[in-house]
């Protein structure tokens, strides 16, 4: 392994991938509109961070610098060590396509939220309208 400096290694400790402050923001909203979700479900393509499965949508809430969001000043690219950043978030990209192309073949409905996007409280408001559009699943009785 190359040259780590400590500092930055400490920095780079600290990202979580679950239970972000974004992630958080949208689920209390969405809970406190009513809607109940699971969390985090390993079974489908890219571990989607909130599933509906009665309505079957898979929401991702996205890291602006992580999955490069088109436009936003928080998808910059570091200064430095390009040679690692740049293949590392195109291929992010990359995976997040082919997660909701296997998503959409499998019957489910891709929503992404942008962590820029959660602190708008529009924004989010009009998250729960869209998933609120999309009908359950009807039930089917027991055989």
């Amino acid at each position: 392994m190359a040259n780590v400096d400590p500092a930055r290694s400490a920095q780079m400790s600290l990202v979580r991938s679950r239970d972000t402050k974004p992630e958080m923001r949208v689920r209390r909203a969405l809970h406190a509109a009513g809607l109940r979700f699971r969390l985090h479900d390993r079974r489908l393509p890219g571990t989607p961070d909130l599933v509906f499965p009665s309505r079957r949508i898979a929401l991702f809430v996205h890291g602006c610098f992580w999955h490069r969001h088109q436009g936003c000043v928080r998808a910059r690219l570091p200064k430095t060590k390009l040679d690692f950043w740049e293949p590392k978030l195109s291929g992010n990209v990359t995976r997040d396509r082919r997660n909701t192309a296997e998503l959409e073949s499998l019957g489910w409905t891709v929503m992404v939220i942008w962590e820029c996007e959660t602190a708008d409280p529009a924004r989010i408001a009009s998250l729960v309208e869209q998933i609120n559009g999309v009908r359950r699943l009807e039930r089917r009785p027991p055989a």
